[in-house]
């Protein structure tokens, strides 16, 4: 039996959970999906069969879940808790989950985008430092015992950002009777669009998080609510971006801000419009519709839908997007 209440892991004395299973050789591809999920997990592997992490809450619920799949698929394994161990022992447990070296080579790829300024377009790069802040993400979620390399990674990401996002909006003298979309005064504002939230909406609330203002804040308002006067509106009628004649919110964001030239977001653009007018001239129209439909039921609340579409834009940008230089 595990005791009622454990330790939060740490890198003074951490307390383990030792994962000792027996899996059916007769079914490969649950095999595989075991060991996939473990190492989702974060487990480290001990030997075969025999797996390792550190004792938490969230660690026992999962492994917990785990083990009652594994007994569907004929299988055994049994949850240990390790409280007694000599140093060595302790160290040589802690090196398992040392990821320094995912920082370091984190670190190494998004220093080397600067090699790219001047040369590649801003927004290509922004598109690759999204890559790597994704990446970031994944490890930091499943480093256990967090470290100096885990602050200076996340230094890095920010300063790189910082530095695309000046290439991409450089100072310019606003001019007369036109929108100043130089950046300078659309970072770390607050955006807001009306609801229900639909393509439109959706895709350009990514957009700006994701290429124009990292740093937003985004509100949702009601039907007949006024939007805050230090507020850009976007998507609905008489909002700073809103549809036009001939292009969506979502398009005309991309005129504005002069991201059209981005292939990977034109396309996009085209996509959401599409879906904007009932059309189904481009083939992923309706899987698109389909993933939004299913993002919309599942969410409780507008951040959850973001949430969850966010993936979908993301997906969308990767299979669209040319690398500098791969282009042609």
């Amino acid at each position: 039996m595990l005791p009622a209440e454990s330790a939060k892991p740490g890198a003074n004395d951490p307390r383990w959970l030792a994962y000792v299973t027996a899996l059916p050789t007769e079914d490969p591809a649950a095999r595989m999906r075991v060991l996939r999920t473990l190492e989702s997990l974060g487990c480290a592997m001990l030997r075969d069969g025999v797996f390792l992490l550190p004792d938490s809450p969230a660690a026992r619920q999962g492994l917990s879940r785990l083990s009652e799949h594994i007994a569907r698929i004929n299988g055994s394994a049994h949850l240990l808790s390790v409280s007694s161990l000599d140093q060595a022992q302790a160290q040589q447990f802690l090196g398992l989950f040392d990821r320094t070296h995912k920082y370091a080579d984190l670190i190494k790829r998004v220093e080397s985008l600067r090699t790219a300024f001047g040369y590649s377009d801003p927004v290509s790069i922004m598109g690759l430092l999204g890559k790597h802040k994704r990446d970031y993400k994944i490890i930091s979620t499943l480093d256990f015992f967090p470290s100096e390399s885990r602050d200076r990674a996340a230094r890095v990401l920010a300063e790189a950002e910082h530095a695309v996002h000046a290439l991409m909006f450089p100072e310019a003298q606003k001019k007369s009777g036109a929108l100043d979309t130089t950046g300078k005064h659309y970072f770390r504002r607050v955006w807001a669009t009306r609801k229900p939230l639909w393509a439109d909406q959706l895709a350009s609330a990514w957009l700006i998080r994701r290429f124009i203002d990292p740093e937003a804040t985004l509100l949702w308002l009601d039907k007949n609510q006024d939007s805050p006067e230090s507020a850009l509106g976007y998507g609905f009628s008489g909002a700073t971006f809103c549809n036009s004649k001939d292009r969506v919110t979502f398009e005309e964001l991309l005129a504005g801000f002069k991201l059209d030239n981005n292939s990977a977001l034109a396309r996009i653009g085209k996509l959401i419009h599409a879906l904007n007018a009932g059309e189904s001239r481009i083939a992923e129209t309706a899987g698109v519709q389909t993933l939004l439909q299913g993002a919309v039921r599942r969410s409780e609340n507008e951040d959850q839908l973001l949430a969850e579409t966010e993936m979908t834009f993301d997906l969308l940008y990767e299979a669209y997007f040319e690398a500098p230089g791969k282009a042609g």
